[in-house]
């Protein structure tokens, strides 16, 4: 049933709860609300950390507001801590959904002792050591160069392990996009470019910078298939994401999915009135009555199961608490102290860094020498 080049969108629910197609046996409302659950959650998480950043206790943030079911259908669609991961800016949620815990991801964007990076990374850069989550880059399309190298080196070492690597619709006009995709094509590499069509670089629409029909159909030109699917809807999703990650598993070379949602926020803090400059609030509008959330809990009402209005709000309220204590926790943490500048990179320091290093401490301590 999950074909590539389609010439619309895969769907299995549309935007009102009904079925397009059979909902596969596994699609149970426990698995439902657990489904819904996540994305609530992520939902929630993008306004709590607006708030903060408001607050003036960060100075950047990408929401993903609107991209949830894109996001946690392919985190379900791998195997976490196994596969490996290089995302682009706007996947807290897919680190989210795969188990990166909340606590690491607040610590890095507020820039605290605890943050696994240190604070050497711009705010919402987060990486995973341990879920093989590749550290977060603003560089569009410079994550799949190297996550086409990271596939080669699985199959050269003969691991059933895969790459993803996610990236944004303007990031499929750079050239770094086109090189790591034809390099992972030529040496049947096991890697999942999975496209995250927003629709918007930042306020370029799509339709603005390619001529093609689609992004999956670029897959074409590289002699790897191309799946198009609605990003909006977390079983197409789930399906056709577990479809191409086994595909590809498999040892057939990579696959490409573009999953058609949209950023109903906007493409970052430096963007704050996007409605006034390049987009409409009518088209804000059109989309949101395609919301990933509010569809499955129209799914769920479809089936006999509605998600009640406490329900929704214990949701809601739970991730508020899990929020700030774990803004708490990593606030009391302190800030990184200043000498991480100096470590890991040179196990012998050179003449250079030992002297910026002397005059730092000397300023910090008021001891020279």
């Amino acid at each position: 049933m999950i074909q590539p080049f389609t010439p619309e969108p895969i769907r299995y629910v549309d935007p009102d709860g009904t079925l397009t197609r059979p909902l596969p046996e596994q699609y149970t409302p426990e698995r439902l609300r657990e489904l819904h659950a996540m994305m609530l959650r992520a939902r929630e998480f993008d306004r709590k950390l607006i708030t903060l950043l408001r607050q003036g206790r960060s100075t950047f943030y990408a929401q993903a507001s609107g991209m949830e079911a894109t996001q946690v259908g392919l985190a379900r669609s791998l195997r976490p801590a196994h596969d490996w991961v290089w995302p682009y800016y706007r996947d807290h949620v897919l680190g989210m959904a795969l188990g990166v815990p909340i606590f690491e991801l607040l610590s890095q964007y507020l820039g605290t002792n605890s943050d696994t990076c240190r604070g050497r990374q711009m705010p919402h850069h987060f990486s995973s050591k341990r879920f093989n989550f590749v550290s977060v880059s603003s560089s569009i399309a410079s994550q799949v160069p190297p996550a086409a190298g990271s596939a080669m080196a699985q199959k050269y070492l003969g691991t059933d392990e895969i790459t993803v690597v996610t990236f944004g619709d303007g990031a499929t006009s750079e050239g770094d996009w086109h090189a790591g995709v034809n390099m992972a094509a030529v040496n049947k590499a096991p890697c999942l470019f999975v496209c995250e069509n927003n629709q918007w670089a930042i306020s370029m629409h799509s339709r603005d910078q390619m001529a093609s029909e689609n992004v999956a159909i670029k897959a074409k030109a590289y002699g790897i298939p191309g799946f198009y699917v609605d990003g909006n809807d977390i079983v197409a999703v789930m399906e056709v994401c577990t479809h191409a990650a086994e595909w590809v598993r498999a040892g057939n070379g990579p696959a490409l999915v573009e999953c058609l949602t949209y950023r109903v926020g906007s493409h970052s803090n430096a963007d704050a009135d996007a409605e006034k400059f390049y987009r409409t609030r009518d088209e804000v509008n059109e989309w949101l009555g395609r919301d990933p959330i509010t569809r499955i809990e129209a799914l769920l009402e479809g089936l006999g199961q509605p998600i009640s209005t406490q329900e929704r709000a214990d949701i809601i309220a739970a991730m508020h608490r899990e929020v700030d204590e774990a803004v708490l926790k990593a606030e009391a943490t302190g800030e990184p102290d200043w000498r991480i500048m100096f470590e890991d990179v040179y196990s012998d320091l050179p003449d250079h860094l030992r002297q910026q290093e002397a005059f730092l401490r000397a300023e910090q301590t008021g001891v020279k020498g």
